[in-house]
């Protein structure tokens, strides 16, 4: 086996434990840091915090009204209740009660909107406390199945590394030492194919005599312009 199919077969299986391993990556980012349940719990809490807000403001609402009622009956029964007989001061109870009485229709209407406050915010309660159900619902199934996943790309890279130290098992100290230090200047793509005359990597033109050294099985070649070794089927 030449050393350049030696160099390309290891780099087919380099390219493959790289898109394992960002995928695992990308697979453990997902089940730790998930942004949609987070702003689903988010949205939850600030829905809670809304309705007992609106509950305290209806509370107080109600008691500003019972307080008013209770004050309309005391002036009223100082105007029925005979005690008060002085015509001005009669008349003062009069004003009194009817001030009391718009006052109170006023309280009323603001009762009315606190009520209504909480039933808006209750259903905006359900309707986050729904929505975040269904995305846990969702994201556990869903988790269920990137770890799956994850599972089986674990074992894929366990034979792909016994596969690899076959591989390299082939290839001389030099070679390999060359063939890192090419993974880590070209983003892990050390060899590349020569397809129609052209270095697959870059899209570099070669010569007729460069493809003759690239199809040779005594030497490397590298490509001229991007550097990584040169492999010809």
């Amino acid at each position: 086996m030449s050393a350049a199919l030696g160099l390309f077969r290891l780099q087919q299986v380099d390219s493959q434990m790289d898109q394992i391993r960002a995928r695992l990556k990308t697979i453990d980012e997902s089940i730790q840091n998930d942004f949609e349940v987070r702003v689903a719990e988010e949205r939850f809490a600030a829905a809670e915090g809304k309705l007992a807000s609106a509950e305290n403001a209806m509370r107080s609402s109600d008691a500003e009204v019972e307080k008013q009622r209770i004050k309309i009956q005391q002036t009223e029964a100082s105007l029925y209740g005979g005690a008060v007989h002085v015509p001005k001061e009669l008349q003062d109870l009069q004003r009194d009660i009817a001030s009391l009485k718009r006052h109170l229709e006023t309280l009323e209407s603001r009762e009315l909107e606190t009520m209504a406050a909480v039933e808006s915010a209750e259903t905006e309660l359900k309707a986050a406390a729904a929505e975040l159900k269904a995305l846990k619902a969702g994201r556990s199934s869903r988790n269920v199945d990137l770890m799956n996943e994850s599972d089986g790309l674990k074992k894929d890279l366990e034979n792909l590394e016994s596969e690899r130290k076959a591989v390299a098992g082939n290839i001389s100290e030099d070679f390999f030492a060359l063939y890192n230090q090419l993974r880590q200047q070209r983003r892990g793509i050390a060899v590349a194919t020569l397809s129609d005359s052209s270095c697959a990597a870059c899209g570099t033109t070669l010569t007729p005599s460069q493809q003759q050294s690239a199809r040779s099985t005594s030497q490397l070649f590298n490509c001229p312009t991007c550097g990584r070794i040169l492999f010809a089927n």
